[in-house]
């Protein structure tokens, strides 16, 4: 037992330790690296009766340590550009380039855009081959406008003529109110005023692009619960219907409903007669629908908890 024990501290005694190299980018510069201290003495009480000291030792030449001390944080360098090669020729300034003629921008213009509208071409293309929208006129000489291709139909509700009266006379336009949907849940109204009606038709379509709204239905077409909308003096009151029933409802009530593809429905008009409140009332009355599914949703709840 005291051979072990003997033999166990001389070769405790002839350990050291060795720490790790500390990581830095820096590069290791061993005259500047100080010399470290000895440890102190570390006491291990072993299982005989006398304690026994090891005593760890580190060379100073392990340890990585950079410092500069020579360095000034607040020295400002000056930039010293590298020097051009020998062949180095340095390019023209803008200015002393040769100016292009006219007929050398308009053939560029031409190659980027296509032949110029005024008949006259540079690169010898077809000046008639043109834009067909601009080929076509209408009334008056003057150009046509294609209808907006993006999947919405267009029903014009009411055109009416509006006039002002100003200090010279009266100003005569005309105003007309449009719905433009998808049948397929996406529904708009809109209203201009022009000058000409073709002009305020076309305000109107654009002003109901505006204003698109989404019309919630069920998979048999129809609403998924009553609602009532109003807007100024007009009330209007929906109602779902049973499959095979139709659309039974009158004025602008009647076209929005048909614009956003609904096709069993119920309307009823219970206040004024005005096309405009009517049909912006009845956007306010689908706009108060919810889906079964978003309510069960927003409460954390199965759909057929809701009719228990």
């Amino acid at each position: 037992m005291a051979m072990s024990t003997t033999s166990s501290l001389s070769t405790l005694s002839s350990l050291s330790l060795h720490p790790s190299p500390r990581l830095s980018l820096l590069p290791f510069t061993a005259a500047t690296t100080p010399a470290t201290k000895p440890r102190k003495p570390i006491s291990l009480f072993l299982s005989s009766s006398r304690p026994t000291t090891v005593i760890f030792n580190a060379a100073a030449s392990d340890v990585e340590t950079s410092f500069f001390d020579n360095e000034d944080p607040e020295f400002d360098g000056v930039f010293e550009p590298p020097e051009a090669p020998e062949d180095f020729v340095p390019p023209p300034s803008f200015d002393e380039d040769s100016t292009e003629t006219e007929d050398e921008i308009a053939a560029a213009y031409e190659e980027l855009y296509g032949p110029a509208y005024s008949g006259v071409t540079m690169l010898g293309n077809d000046i008639y081959v043109m834009d067909s929208k601009v080929k076509k006129l209408g009334a008056f000489g003057k150009l046509k406008k294609e209808k907006i291709r993006d999947g919405f139909e267009e029903r014009v509700v009411q055109v009416r003529r509006v006039t002002k009266v100003v200090k010279g006379g009266k100003q005569l336009h005309f105003r007309a109110i449009v719905v433009v949907g998808d049948k397929q849940g996406n529904v708009g109204v809109g209203v201009g005023k022009a000058k000409e009606v073709i002009g305020a038709v076309q305000k109107s379509a654009v002003n109901a692009r505006r204003n698109i709204i989404s019309v919630p239905m069920t998979k048999y077409l129809t609403f998924p619960h009553r609602s009532e909308g109003d807007y100024g003096a007009a009330k209007v009151m929906l109602r779902p219907a049973s499959p095979g029933t139709g659309v039974i409802a009158g004025g602008s009530v009647r076209i929005v409903l048909e614009m956003a593809g609904v096709e069993n429905a119920l309307g009823k008009q219970l206040g004024s007669k005005n096309a405009l409140n009517n049909a912006r009332a009845t956007v306010v009355a689908v706009q108060k629908m919810r889906q079964f599914r978003d309510v069960a949703r927003e409460r954390g709840i199965p759909m057929e908890e809701l009719w228990k």
